[in-house]
């Protein structure tokens, strides 16, 4: 039998294709602010991080409160750019119509506010998968790469660590999974990370699919 009871899904960039969207407007209204960077930059820099920390790092380079208007346009241009463009990751519906197939408990574990993975899981008809089994980094004191989120979210779920698998995309998730006990699998979705995410203890793979192989 397998070892695993539980999968504990990463949301941004493992079950919707939201981070090349929101570090596109994120840089582009930074910019705007004269904070020069690329979103190649900020995915590097912000991947798998709470949006708290991320805003804390942005306000350190400005130097002070950001505007309001930052705040708005931003939201705005996220949310216009969610519903014309966001698509789940390829390969999730499979990964999770397998999942239900064996009865193989499933959950969401995000550094992303419970609001935004209502917004992007609900567009991309993934949220029936996962209700009610939905955690959030807004639920702990420590995001990721603290192993609080996942150790929360398995203590709800009623399953050892050990016998959970978490699929993450980011250095963060890697290393909160590792911190929290937890074999994990790291999604690569951009070529240069791989190394990366083995270095940090995830069993990497191209294709989501390829996460039935590790249960």
């Amino acid at each position: 039998m397998s070892a695993t009871e539980l999968v504990i899904f990463d949301c941004d960039g493992v079950l919707v294709d939201s981070e090349t969207i929101v570090c596109r407007v994120l840089a582009e209204e930074m910019n705007k602010l004269g904070l020069k960077t690329t979103p190649e930059e900020l995915d590097e820099q912000f991947s798998g991080r709470p949006a708290r920390d991320c805003l804390l790092e942005i306000e350190t380079r400005y130097g002070g409160p950001l505007p309001e208007h930052y705040f708005h346009n931003t939201e705005r241009r996220i949310r216009e750019a969610f519903h014309n463009e966001l698509q789940p990751v390829c390969g999730i519906e499979d990964v999770l119509d397998h999942l239900l197939q064996i009865n193989l408990p499933s959950c969401v574990a995000s550094s992303g506010s419970h609001e935004k993975m209502q917004l992007t899981l609900n567009k991309t008809g993934l949220y029936d998968y996962f209700d009610g089994r939905i955690f959030s980094a807004d639920d702990v004191s420590r995001g990721k790469p603290w192993p609080d989120l996942f150790l929360h979210a398995a203590e709800v779920m009623g399953v050892e660590p050990r016998r959970c698998l978490v699929v993450e995309d980011s250095i963060a998730g890697v290393r909160a999974a590792v911190a929290a006990g937890m074999p994990v699998v790291g999604y690569n979705n951009h070529p240069v990370r791989a190394p990366q995410l083995a270095q940090a203890g995830a069993k990497v793979v191209g294709d989501l699919v390829a996460v039935l192989d590790f249960l």
